[in-house]
């Protein structure tokens, strides 16, 4: 199953996306709901960010792909964390597919993508073992951890150079996790301007899904709307030769593929 927010009147609800047509939800998928009667083209819903989240965590350096090549660019031998390195992300940087990334005009050049795979906790859960971590998630969606490195260097806590308005697209829907019984099993890619940047899987990941949520759950209550950004695979612009960055105009796009493809535009 697909689910969707999209906007309806002059506020937002939920839906569920069959073929070419979206069907409006009373309720939400993280409590009970019920079809109702209207229905939407899907080429005409305006699809929204498909969860505002309680709380947005972050999974770092998480593939062991994407920890080595900066390694050898640095010239230093890989180093990877003994435990997942879980951080935060803000819900004021979501935007929704297709809607514009906006690189503030104080920024410096070094804008760069970095494309991951979400997940979207479906029920509260405190102390979960590993073996049961996956009963806990609703289902996956695609993130892009828009990143200023000037920012992220200097800005010991990430607050702008992650966290800045619209740096967090995310979308286009959730798909439900019984559609995805193996989520280490995807094909990820991120392209700029149609020129693919990044071609992994995500069953490249360091730490798999249970294993954070198993982690984040020993000292945190992970509730329903929860996301967890689950890292980037090789190829971010900083890792290349010479380093690559995005400016206005570009179009960024992620796809997981079984998931779906997120879609935006750089702006200034």
């Amino acid at each position: 199953m697909k689910w969707c927010r999209f906007q309806s009147g002059g506020g937002s609800t939920y839906g569920i996306i069959e073929g070419d047509t979206v069907t409006e939800v009373s309720g939400s998928p993280f409590d009970t709901h019920a079809r109702t009667m209207t229905t939407t083209p899907l080429s005409r819903a305006k699809l929204l960010v498909p969860v505002i989240p309680p709380t947005f965590y972050a999974a770092g350096v998480n593939y062991r792909e994407h920890v080595t090549e900066m390694a050898l660019r640095r010239g230093e031998k890989p180093k990877f964390p003994p435990q997942a390195d879980v951080g935060y992300r803000a819900s004021n940087a979501l935007v929704a597919t297709e809607e514009p990334i906006v690189i503030p005009k104080d920024a410096t050049e070094e804008v760069q993508y970095e494309g991951e795979l979400v997940v979207v906790i479906g029920k509260r859960c405190k102390r979960v073992l590993e073996a049961d971590a996956l009963d806990c998630v609703l289902g996956y969606t695609i993130g892009n951890d828009v990143s200023e490195r000037t920012w992220q260097r200097n800005d010991r806590t990430l607050w702008r150079g992650k966290n800045t308005d619209t740096f967090k697209p995310m979308g286009p829907w959730i798909v439900t996790a019984d559609e995805i019984p193996d989520p280490h099993g995807l094909r990820l890619a991120s392209r700029v301007n149609g020129e693919t940047k990044q071609d992994s899987s995500t069953r490249y990941m360091y730490f798999k899904i249970p294993r954070i949520i198993a982690e984040l759950s020993a000292g945190l209550t992970l509730e329903p709307g929860d996301i967890i950004s689950t890292g980037t695979p090789a190829g971010v612009g900083h890792a290349r030769t010479p380093p690559e960055f995005m400016t206005a105009g570009d179009v960024l796009e992620t796809e997981v593929y079984g998931v779906g493809l997120l879609r935006n535009r750089i702006g200034k």
